[in-house]
């Protein structure tokens, strides 16, 4: 089997698993790890599959820059904003993670709302500007513009301060194994820093984002109080036996 051949069987085989394997794949093609190795090594670094210990998983399409990922799920990303927000009670404190999932969030929640939102987004501070009951706090720091978010030490020192009831993160992975990944290291860190800052943590997780994997961890499941998907798949199947708890959008 010629080398693009062998690639193309493995992207194949991840489409329909939603894993590789390399040690398997190796065994049934009568070929080295290596070879299977240096394979997703190249598949990965054309942005087709995020390799892991063992193998690889499907690459996750939140990946893609920010303007590209407000065309992506966007009546699923709107189904799982609608739950969150009313996770958001009257004189709460919130705090909104960046990303277009966060943002249909902000725009879902009620305009005669009475709450405070922080926030490292600025494209979330500025949605509620027509919230004249919601005090909005914009932390500040570096601009990573592909999630259009503040992170760095600037932004995780101010986000000492804080102390919310819940906070709504978004991440671009969502793996039973996995767990929660996003793409960027920083970014992974400021959500860790701000999940620290909040009584409760809960996921955005709409359906593209399922059982796809970035390549830093953010939280693992203990960590959050649920999981918000409009995804009703295997995954999700997965998740809910391992204990995590599931709210259905």
């Amino acid at each position: 089997m010629l080398v693009a051949e062998r690639r193309e069987l493995l992207l194949a085989r991840l489409a329909a698993d939603g894993k590789v394997l390399a040690k398997d794949v190796a065994a049934e093609l009568g070929v080295s790890e290596d070879s299977i190795r240096r394979d997703l090594r190249d598949l990965a670094a054309a942005g087709l599959c995020q390799r892991v210990y063992g193998g690889a998983l499907p690459v996750s399409p939140a990946l893609a820059d920010y303007a590209s990922r407000t065309a992506i799920a966007v009546d699923g990303k709107d189904r799982v904003a609608a739950v969150a927000a009313a996770l958001v009670r009257p004189g709460s404190t919130v705090i909104l993670d960046g990303g277009t999932t966060t943002l249909a969030v902000a725009n879902a929640l009620p305009k005669d709302l009475e709450a405070t939102v922080v926030t490292h987004s600025p494209t979330v501070a500025v949605a509620l500007l027509g919230h004249h009951g919601i005090e909005v706090f914009l932390l500040g720091g570096r601009l990573f513009r592909h999630s259009a978010v503040t992170c760095g030490a600037a932004a995780a020192e101010a986000a000492q301060s804080i102390s919310a009831d819940v906070f709504l993160l978004g991440v671009t992975g969502v793996h039973p194994e996995a767990g929660l990944t996003t793409g960027d290291a920083d970014e992974a860190a400021m959500k860790r820093a701000l999940a620290r800052r909040a009584a409760d943590t809960y996921v955005l997780a709409s359906a593209e984002k399922l059982g796809t994997a970035s390549r830093f961890t953010v939280l693992p499941f203990a960590d959050v109080a649920g999981v918000i998907t409009d995804a009703d798949d295997q995954n999700v199947q997965k998740l809910a036996e391992g204990g995590v708890a599931i709210l259905r959008a």
